[in-house]
Formats: structure tokens, C-alpha cells, sequence
């Protein structure tokens, strides 16, 4: 969006033209709405922390059988 100021006219009725343009064309709310969102993960990047969560689970539970970690029941709360 491009906005200029027209002839003659003072800075706050250019600012209140240029608000009132960008609350309608709603490219503010839109931008505020995706500020935080995070890109999804692709296949690859999925498939690979699978991949490294299941080897890590792997050796805790062997780690578990062989007396070397406590098996320690989970307290959530």
C-alpha cells in the first residue's frame, strides 16, 4: 500500500486517512494475528525426530533394565 500526503492537506487528517484506509483493507489485523505463528515442520524434520525420540527411549529403557536409571513413577501435578 503506498499513501501520500495530498496537497494542502494537514498531517493528522493525512494520519487519520491513512488509519482508517489500513483498519479497513485489514493487513494490520492480519499481521498482528499471524505475528506468533510458527512454521509447520516438513516430512524430513518430522521423520528425523521420530527417528532420535525412539533412540533416546530405546536406551532409557535399556539403561532401565540393566539398574543403571531408577524406574521413578511420574508425578504430573
Amino acid at each position: 500500500m503506498e499513501f501520500k500526503r495530498k496537497k494542502n492537506e494537514s498531517f493528522e487528517a493525512f494520519l487519520r486517512r491513512f488509519n482508517k484506509t489500513l483498519i479497513k483493507s485489514r493487513k494490520l489485523h492480519e499481521v498482528r494475528q499471524n505475528k506468533y505463528l510458527t512454521p509447520k515442520p516438513n516430512k524430513n524434520k518430522k521423520k528425523i525426530q521420530a527417528l532420535n525420540s525412539m533412540k533416546i527411549r530405546e536406551k532409557n529403557e535399556y539403561l532401565k533394565k540393566i539398574g543403571r536409571i531408577k524406574d521413578e513413577p511420574r508425578n504430573r501435578w
